[in-house]
């Protein structure tokens, strides 16, 4: 198993370096250097009660490195930063903060031989590292970790290196996470609306939304020729409900996508986009240009949409 991530590791970090000149087939097919990735084994836990300073960001991750020792690597920070959605208060939007550093003395050897570890990141530490006092932040703000694998001959690998192959699938390593400022949702019935501007459906499986655990998927489906360029529908949140999420997909055509949410008392609480600039065609359709100038640029992942329960 370890050799197989040894050779994995080759087809992954490719430098040409060679002591001496050579034309062999067979020195640039070996000719590489090994690097290091934060492989994510599960995140449990991506939103944080922000009347709870015990609440976390829950995760497991595993480091692999690419050594039969897992000597090549010596910690790994976590930084952390807050998007503001919430404008009432001001915008509070931070810069990225370290917040925990964990050694190899952090992590045990997990059920594949590779360095493993539960990972939390509270509120409290958080509020701490941001320097908030109490009025800066509001559920439906957005935080985000990233990681920063540090290897002991002085290479750092972040964000910025999470290339696609190594983001998803096995390696399922992007050095990066959101989590989503929360509260006790308000409970009653949200309308959704969907827009796509091309009238083609949207290229992905929508929004996800989860009561406690439960999920669905939103979605203009694709009916090709037939045109789809508007849906609505209904989301019933009853009393009691602890979490309540929403998550994009993302889409290949996130251009053409406007994602809206109102609330129970009819008062729009999200307006979404899927790109700084939006198509509408012939066959598409969009929200009235109020709606359009209040749309937020969705990222793929957790979306800012928080009405909390008096």
């Amino acid at each position: 198993m370890k050799n197989i991530f040894k050779l994995l590791f080759a087809s992954l970090f490719v430098v040409n370096f060679s002591c001496q000149d050579s034309d062999n087939v067979i020195d640039g097919v070996l000719d590489y250097e090994v690097g290091a990735i934060i492989r994510t084994v599960a995140v449990d836990n991506n939103v944080v009660n922000s009347s709870d300073e015990t609440s976390a960001w829950l995760a497991t991750l595993e480091v692999q490195d690419g050594t039969d020792d897992s000597s090549l690597w010596s910690s790994i920070e976590l930084h952390v930063e807050m998007k503001d959605f919430t404008p009432d208060n001001g915008d509070n939007t931070t810069a990225s903060v370290l917040l925990y550093t964990w050694t190899p003395a952090d992590f045990e050897m997990g059920p594949v031989g590779l360095p493993r570890a539960d990972v939390a990141a509270n509120w409290g530490d958080i509020k701490a590292a941001l320097n908030f006092s109490g009025g800066e932040y509001s559920p439906g703000d957005l935080l985000t970790f990233k990681a920063y694998l540090h290897l002991n001959d002085g290479r750092v690998f972040g964000p910025d290196s999470a290339a696609g192959i190594i983001t998803g699938g096995f390696f399922a390593s992007p050095f990066q996470y959101n989590a989503l400022l929360t509260c006790s949702p308000a409970y009653g019935t949200y309308t959704v609306e969907m827009y796509d501007g091309y009238g083609d459906g949207w290229q992905s499986t929508g929004v996800e939304v989860c009561i406690d655990g439960t999920c669905q998927d939103l979605t203009i489906p694709q009916l090709w020729p037939t045109v789809t360029n508007f849906g609505t529908t209904t989301i019933e949140v009853p009393q009691g409900t602890e979490t309540l999420t929403w998550t994009w997909a993302g889409d290949t055509y996130g251009n053409e996508v406007y994602f809206i949410v109102y609330g129970p008392n009819g008062d729009m609480i999200f307006a979404g986009k899927g790109a700084e600039e939006m198509l509408l065609y012939s066959n598409g359709a969009a929200p009235s240009e109020e709606v359009q100038a209040d749309a937020i640029l969705m990222g793929a992942g957790l979306l800012p949409i928080a009405l909390c329960a008096e």
